[in-house]
């Protein structure tokens, strides 16, 4: 069993969506954009054919890194499926190669140069934003919707306690 306890008291504007009343999607998104973006500055730091002009250049590169695993990444995924299955699901690292090359070539600032620079890029920008994503669910909770999302634990249960003047209730 879970607690969740939050202070609410005369003076106080905060609400249960999060800090300033905003969407907790929203909040979701950031820090997942921000985890990205460190990926990336991280792997320009250690990939000599990757370059990125400042944090800046860091987060475009992220917000179209996003984009296209939106947008250009499922489609992909599925035109080069047969190759994918027979290699075991490795060409996928070929496929984040090629969404890193695409995004150097939309973002001023940023550079990769080579193929094998693109591919241990990818999987280095995949491993570091997985594992801050981690860190940062095991931390928080979870994201958006954790307590009735698709990734909530069935077998747990909350109480939600909330703290009005010097009273719980």
């Amino acid at each position: 069993m879970q607690i969740n306890i939050s202070r609410y008291t005369r003076h106080s504007h905060h609400s249960p969506q999060g800090p300033g009343g905003g969407n907790p999607l929203v909040f979701w998104l950031l820090v997942k954009w921000l985890c990205l973006t460190a990926a990336i500055m991280l792997t320009a730091y250690l990939v000599d054919g990757i370059h990125v002009v400042g944090f800046g250049h860091a987060l475009g590169t992220a917000a179209v890194l996003g984009v296209l695993n939106i947008i250009l990444r499922p489609i992909l995924f599925i035109l080069t499926l047969p190759i994918t299955i027979m290699t075991l699901g490795l060409f996928t690292f070929i496929i984040n190669a090629l969404m890193l090359k695409i995004a150097s070539g939309l973002i001023p600032g940023f550079s990769v140069i080579g193929f094998w620079a693109a591919v241990f890029g990818a999987l280095i920008i995949s491993v570091v934003n997985w594992l801050l994503n981690m860190l940062i669910q095991d931390s928080t909770g979870g994201g958006p919707g954790a307590r009735g999302g698709p990734g909530a634990r069935k077998s747990e249960e909350y109480i939600d306690m909330k703290k009005h003047d010097d009273r719980w209730e």
